[in-house]
């Protein structure tokens, strides 16, 4: 009743916090799902809410004894009908939603054979993630300077100084109290966490507010029941930061890493961390296969990196990164190792 009070008033759209954020959502979402997951969330918001947006339904009560006013009420029979309409366009777009999921299943059970393990940047909405995707990768991704500037999920591939691979993902800006319907719909754009190795906690180390942000983003990762993997906190923007506020975070966080993605400050130490942080799910292979099975180097190509083959008299001799899970269907063919006299 206040929110229609204040539209009258003003003559202006009046918003409470969920719809705000879901006008945001609606505004940044560009993958089908996630228009989609968008649209599914306004309309479950929407359908509660039916009584105050059909104000102008009251004119339906004329006509004699009959109609709206006899069950119950002006504009009844009309809210029915749009709330009907609204859970048929619900019960559409959950059928769309699992033909969109399944496909995504299957990019994503591709991704799981990958030979790239999988790292994702999470993080309190605008903290510099996009930013530091495209520092690390290179990649033409949005960045600015606004709330969940990224909905949908971007994956790019990188490569660590030390040559591991690697996929980095970029998930949606997380934010303080986001109602439960929201966390249902967006779930889906934050899986991509679920699949990763270890994630990369960035904060605004600017913002007076980022010890409440890192609570925020720990709480929605245990709701996604993924707060337990390896994770990584790196305080952005030190290059807005005093000394005070540096101190006082390091204080609070003695493991965190301070980096300006702007400024590039911090960013290898950052990919220092992550190289040994893949030590464990990659392992470097010297090998040396006979000719008529090069089919094992065209299944290392798929399957790692290779960094040099060389084709000797009598054998092929590959040096190649590949996934432990790997490793072990080479080790007849590991180059023998020659003790000197």
């Amino acid at each position: 009743v206040q929110q229609r009070n204040l539209e009258t008033a003003w003559n202006c759209k009046v918003l409470d916090r969920t719809g705000l954020i879901l006008e945001i959502f609606g505004e940044r979402a560009r993958t089908r799902e996630g228009r989609l997951q968008v649209e599914l969330a306004h309309l479950s918001y929407q359908k509660g809410r039916l009584v105050r947006a059909w104000t102008h339904l009251e004119r339906q009560r004329g006509g004699g004894g009959g109609g709206a006013s006899f069950i119950g009420g002006p504009g009844e029979a009309q809210i029915e009908l749009d709330r009907r309409m609204i859970q048929n366009r619900i019960d559409g777009i959950r059928k769309e939603l699992t033909q969109v999921v399944k496909t995504r299943e299957l990019h994503r059970a591709g991704r799981r054979k990958a030979p790239y393990p999988i790292v994702a940047i999470v993080g309190y909405t605008n903290a510099g993630k996009s930013s530091l995707l495209r520092r690390l990768t290179g990649a033409e991704v949005l960045v600015a300077d606004k709330l969940f500037a990224t909905l949908d999920t971007t994956t790019r591939k990188s490569e660590l100084p030390n040559g591991h691979p690697l996929l980095l993902t970029d998930t949606v800006g997380f934010v303080r109290k986001l109602p439960h319907k929201l966390v249902d719909a967006f779930k889906a754009t934050l899986e991509e966490a679920v699949l990763s190795e270890f994630l990369i906690h960035v904060l605004d180390g600017s913002n007076p507010e980022v010890q409440e942000f890192y609570e925020t983003t720990l709480t929605v990762l245990e709701e996604l029941g993924i707060h337990d993997k390896p994770m990584l906190t790196v305080f952005n923007k030190t290059d807005l930061c005093t000394e005070e506020q540096i101190e006082t975070l390091k204080e609070a966080h003695p493991d965190a890493l301070f980096v300006s993605v702007h400024a590039g400050d911090g960013i290898d130490k950052l990919k220092r961390w992550m190289g040994k942080q893949l030590t464990g799910y990659m392992a470097r292979l010297q090998l040396q296969f006979p000719y008529d099975r090069s089919d094992l180097v065209a299944a290392l190509h798929e399957q790692g990196k290779v960094i040099d083959t060389r084709y000797e008299d009598d054998h092929i001799s590959v040096h190649a990164l590949v996934p432990t899970r790997f490793a072990t269907s080479y080790e007849e063919y590991l180059e023998p190792v020659h003790e000197p006299s």
